[in-house]
Parts: structure tokens; sequence; C-alpha cells
């Protein structure tokens, strides 16, 4: 019989967030790789959006971009913006996608947040904040980039360790793959 427990993921996710927001306002202005500091807003966006999803992963994702914005010296409302589709975009399947395994998240989560903030900075571009696309993208985006996605890291592996699946193994069957099978008829 498989239990849900609600409050330990609320936990867990109040938790996450609290790490992130402090992350993001102690540590990320400090650590720099060229003009890019790692988003770590952007990290708790997609850690909610594969984990819940849904509606749950649109909300966390427009707070927490409204929270990057009240606190960088950016336009109100870019980031909360971008994060909302990010989220609803990573969430659509509304379901565990850690579960998947630690690569298929990380691609994920890749993938988007590099659109993310390639947009981003494209539109810090056209406002005036960065003065070529040379510096948009070589010194902003990428660098930003592989911050973020070193951030995020750590935070996959642990919620990918937390539903058990690492390396193709399932929690609670040391050593024994699953196969090509899509059903698993040990449980019956």
């Amino acid at each position: 019989m498989q239990v849900k427990d609600a409050n330990k993921n609320r936990r867990s996710t109040v938790v996450i967030g609290v790490v992130c927001l402090v992350l993001q306002l102690a540590i990320a202005p400090h650590v720099l790789l060229g003009s890019g500091c790692a988003n770590f807003a952007l990290v708790f966006a997609g850690i909610i959006a594969l984990s819940i999803g849904g509606k749950a992963g649109v909300v966390v994702g427009f707070a927490s971009g409204l929270v990057y914005d009240l606190t960088a010296t950016t336009p109100i409302g870019l980031m909360a913006m971008l994060l909302t589709v990010f989220s609803y975009v990573l969430g659509l399947e509304a379901r565990n996608r850690f579960g998947d395994g630690f690569v298929s998240c990380l691609s994920a989560f890749g993938f988007g947040a590099l659109v993310v903030l390639f947009t981003y900075h494209l539109t810090m571009l056209t406002i005036g904040d960065t003065e070529s696309l040379y510096e948009c993208i070589m010194l902003r985006t990428l660098p930003s980039f592989a911050l973020t996605f070193v951030a995020f890291v750590p935070f996959a592996y642990l919620q990918v360790k937390a539903t058990g699946k690492v390396r193709g193994r399932t929690k609670g069957t040391p050593g024994v793959h699953r196969g090509s099978s899509h059903y698993d008829v040990s449980n019956l």
C-alpha cells in the first residue's frame, strides 16, 4: 500500500524554496562568471515544475520569478513571465519527472534554462541594459546558464535520489535493474 504524505512534500518544498531564496540573495550576486550569475529562482521553479508540475508549478514559477524581479535591478515582471512559461512547459505532464532518471531531468531543465536565460538577456539587450549581442550571449547568457545548471545539479540529484531511481535502479531493490518492459509485475 502506498501512502502519500502531503505534509512531507510541502515541508520539502518550503525548505527548498527557503534555501534557494537565501542562496539567491546571499551567494548569487557575489559569485560571478563573466557578467553572469546563478539564477536560483530558475532552479527552484525547475525543481517544482519537474517534481509537481501542473497549476502548482506555474504558480511557483510566477512567484519565484516575481521574487527574482523584486530583488534585481530589472524590469518587474520579465522573469516572472519567463518562469511562468518555463514552469508550464516543464510541468505539462503534472507528474514527478524525477522518477524518469537523473539525465532526463538534467536535459529537460538544461534546454529550458538556456532558452529562458537567452530570452531574458536578449530582452535586456533590447531595452539597453547590454551593449552588444556578443556581450548578451557570451558574457551574460552562457555564464549565467553554466552557473545555474551547476546549481541545479545537486538539487536534482537529491530529488532523483528521494524518488528512488538513480542509474536505472528502483528504491528498495538494490542491484536489480529494470529491463525494457514497461510493466512491473514484481509487486503483484
